[in-house]
């Protein structure tokens, strides 16, 4: 492994779920040591629960070590994080060890074996290291996707399509003399869908994500008239500092102008929708279909952008759905509540 600093390679064994799985691998590692003895077999239900009480005890007592330890683990560099850990879990096996066989010794089921603690630090070793590895190729996966994301993220602030801006500045000079007042609004908000769309955010509040895409349906108001209506669906009890991944929603109603209304002559209306539903925030944006727009191109590349972001963010607790019944196209995004620290 790289001595490079590793900064939180070791999984959070202060969890619950982690834990779990922790019981859950000893478990079968009991298991798989109770299964390599000979014996008669009815002597393997007892053998299986003396080795399973012996293993729970060593990673049992390594979790709460690692759990205590957590945040001064997490400053050391990979190999200094590495052999720490390692060294715990062979300090923990080493007392478990002497420990069980001073007990069996003391109850005169045998001599002090001393054979079985280092048949015990052996497994120990390999066991460990093949943890330990497990968890630094994981952490190593999960940057490379993090990194990945976040190139996807900055690719996406950085593009506002051509046809947008030079839209957008077409209809500033010429509200300039009719409606000086209308175009520096627009000018206004011109800059700042820039301004939010350049920043280094992870993560904004709802009040502000939906303010800029506010700001550009103004924008694509002026400049479509009454072919653009929006229509916005939000729900009053939405509590105050929810945070959100930045640019979630305003791509989507990039997407419904482009893709649903501008194809159309008549045009259309945009529904942006913001609720609670059963603890979970609920954003929608939905659009009328046009005929024209298989003729486009981009075929809303964003929308696998926010998927693969929501994955990253939340995991298996960010959704995201599309509904699509030939004459209406609507996009769902389900978070869970995280508000402001």
């Amino acid at each position: 492994m790289p001595s490079t600093p590793a900064t939180g390679f070791l999984p959070d064994f202060c969890s619950p779920r982690a834990t779990f799985l922790l019981v859950l691998i000893a478990q079968l590692l009991a298991m798989l040591l109770a299964l390599a003895q000979s014996g008669p077999l009815q002597e393997f239900w007892p053998r299986l629960a003396l080795i399973s009480l012996f293993v729970q005890w060593i990673a049992l007592a390594t979790a709460l070590l690692l759990c205590i330890g957590r945040r001064w683990l997490q400053r050391l560099g990979t190999a200094a994080a590495t052999t720490v850990t390692l060294s715990l879990m062979l300090g923990v096996c080493a007392g478990v060890s002497l420990t069980a066989a001073w007990l069996g010794a003391l109850a005169e089921i045998g001599p002090l074996d001393l054979g079985f603690v280092l048949r015990n630090l052996l497994i120990t070793v390999i066991v460990g290291g093949v943890a330990l590895r497990y968890f630094y190729v994981q952490h190593q996966w999960r940057q490379n996707v993090a990194a990945e994301a976040r190139a996807r993220e900055q690719a996406l602030k950085a593009r506002i399509r051509p046809h947008f801006l030079f839209n957008s500045l077409n209809a500033i000079a010429s509200l300039t003399r009719s409606r000086p007042a209308a175009a520096e609004a627009m000018v206004e908000d011109l800059a700042e869908i820039f301004r939010g769309t350049l920043a280094s955010r992870d993560r904004v509040t709802l009040e502000d994500e939906i303010e800029l895409t506010r700001r550009y349906l103004n924008i694509e108001s002026a400049r479509l008239g009454p072919r653009l209506r929006v229509e916005w669906r939000l729900d009053p009890k939405l509590p105050q500092g929810l945070r959100v991944p930045s640019l979630i929603l305003q791509p989507l109603a990039e997407n419904a102008v482009y893709h649903g209304i501008e194809p159309a002559a008549a045009g259309g209306t945009v529904v942006i929708a913001a609720s609670l539903a059963n603890g979970r925030l609920t954003l929608s944006v939905g659009n009328p279909k046009s005929a024209g727009d298989a003729k486009r191109a981009g075929n809303r590349l964003a929308q696998e952008n926010i998927r693969e972001r929501l994955a990253l963010a939340y995991g298996e607790n960010g959704r995201m759905q599309i509904e699509d019944d030939g004459r209406n196209y609507r996009v769902t995004l389900q978070l869970p509540l995280e508000t402001r620290a």
